[in-house]
């Protein structure tokens, strides 16, 4: 193995074992991969949610083979940018949730193109967050077929939809209306293999729920939380509807269903979160854990799966499953595993056992990437985690809104930051200045216990490791505008 697998905001791994067509499955699977937005591990009442009911999710939970350890990025577009190149999102320019730095690389090749060289009709419904102008639009990056709404998360009922490129007025809530626009897509591939990528929006913010959603929820926890829950039920609802289109259209046991969320815990943050410590956007275990369930029935038995797994991974899965070729050009530049071995045995694998994951949260201001090295950034392996959540030092970056704000508030004492009302020490946590810190996962999943100076020999591993994949990272992460772009003033509106 020539590399050791990433992520990050961040995640980089270890090139993909061989993909052989001549494995893929004689009828090629439907594909339906649902992207929640903003969504959080623990909102299902299946990982233990104490307001939520589920139903549908826990169906899908307990028909699938659930990816345990699975992680993606800390925020949207970079965690979109990682699965539709089965690379790390950096190698394709895409650092940040803003423009320019949300630019997928155009001459990447990605997730839609290949699954169409292998004849799959492809569908994108929702969110892209990848760059919507020109040749940076879905429409022009491998889909067929393309259906999102004006407005994007702002527009909650009654939003225009677009659907390859002509708009109309539609009447209802927006998530109701892209899951009929996915059954839409799905009777139109008129028995040809599709491959549908649904991106919600739900639970992004601004969060607004239909009332009967949001209903169970008022009284119990504040007006904006009850809001963020209404909305993870209606989108169980929808999942519950768009199952059922399947099962009534007799396509169930031919198509393969991925239910996933882009990266850690929102405003849901104070009320549950699995125990773990972190949010979206920081470098802890919270900031990037994921669901990820994986159904196909009669052809996976339902397990669990407890080895360390990556959004990286989609890409050359799917791809094996569907006997799409990688070109010899780009399969030495993939960083993900394919999951076949995983998704195929009931039984635990040795499987890449000696992986490591790279987080960094990516949100510095433009033009100050070489700054901020080691400002929310993290090394993690199948057990230990080695973090380095600190501002950087560079007098400039005060000048603008970025990670380091919050940061810097917490160190100043600050109780309350994005996500949190109370307890930004606990999940902004700011570590000792200047040097990583080691926590066990397995024992510690609030890592509230700093190993570092007890392992000293793991530690310095790690951080090895991390220096490494940034020398090697950073070059081609400027190459691809990863640090372009007008730094946001301090106090400036974010777009995300």
């Amino acid at each position: 193995m020539k590399h050791t697998l990433i992520l990050v905001t961040a995640v980089l791994l270890a090139p993909p074992a061989a993909l052989h067509a001549a494995d893929a499955p004689t009828k090629k699977p439907n594909i339906l991969f649902i992207l929640t937005d903003d969504q959080g591990y623990g909102d299902l009442a299946r990982h233990g949610h104490p307001l939520l009911k589920t139903p549908n999710q826990d169906a899908l939970h307990d028909e699938s083979v659930r990816f345990e350890k699975f992680y993606v990025s800390p925020s949207c577009s970079p965690t979109r940018a990682a699965l539709m190149t089965g690379m790390h999102e950096f190698r394709s320019g895409v650092t940040h949730t803003t423009e320019p730095r949300e630019h997928m690389d155009v001459n990447a090749v990605i997730l839609p193109q290949l699954l169409k060289s292998a004849d799959y009709r492809t569908g994108f419904i929702g969110k892209w967050h990848l760059g919507n102008d020109g040749p940076y639009g879905p429409a022009n990056r491998g889909f067929d077929w393309c259906s999102t709404n004006a407005g994007a998360a702002t527009v909650h009922f009654d939003p225009i939809i677009i659907r390859n490129r002509k708009r109309e007025k539609r009447t209802g809530y927006r998530e109701d209306i892209l899951f009929d626009e996915a059954m839409t897509f799905i009777d139109e591939a008129k028995g040809s293999p599709f491959f549908c990528y649904l991106a919600t929006y739900s639970p992004h913010a601004p969060v607004k729920a239909p009332d009967s959603f949001k209903a169970p929820f008022v009284g119990k926890v504040d007006p904006e939380e009850a809001d963020f829950l209404g909305m993870v039920a209606n989108l169980d609802y929808n999942l519950g509807r768009i199952t059922k289109h399947l099962r009534d259209r007799g396509l169930e046991k031919d198509t393969i269903i991925i239910w996933m969320n882009d990266n850690g815990e929102t405003h849901g943050l104070d009320v549950y979160n699995a125990g773990m410590r972190g949010c979206k956007a920081t470098a802890w275990q919270g900031g990037s854990r994921a669901m990820s369930f994986w159904k196909w029935p009669d052809k996976w038995q339902p397990h669990a799966v407890q080895n360390l797994t990556a959004h990286l991974d989609v890409l050359p899965t799917l791809c094996e499953i569907a006997g799409a070729k990688i070109p010899a050009e780009l399969a030495p530049k993939l960083e993900g595993y394919s999951l076949r071995p995983l998704l195929e045995s009931t039984k635990p694998l040795a499987w890449h056992d000696d992986r490591l994951l790279f987080h960094h949260v990516g949100r510095w201001p433009s033009g100050l990437a070489a700054d901020h090295k080691y400002a929310m950034a993290a090394v993690q392996t199948a057990n230990y985690l080695l973090v380095r959540s600190e501002p950087c030092s560079n007098p400039e970056c005060e000048k603008y809104g970025s990670q380091c704000t919050t940061l810097r508030q917490v160190q100043s004492g600050t109780k309350r930051a994005t996500y949190t009302k109370e307890n930004a020490a606990f999940h902004w946590g700011v570590t000792e200045p200047g040097r990583w810190s080691l926590f066990d996962l397995t024992a510690d999943i609030k890592c509230a216990q700093d190993l570092s100076k007890t392992k000293p020999d793991i530690t310095a591993k790690l951080a090895a490791a991390y220096d490494k994949w940034w020398k090697d990272l950073f070059p081609v992460m400027i190459q691809h505008g990863g640090d372009k772009g007008t730094p946001e003033p301090l106090g400036g509106k974010s777009k995300e």
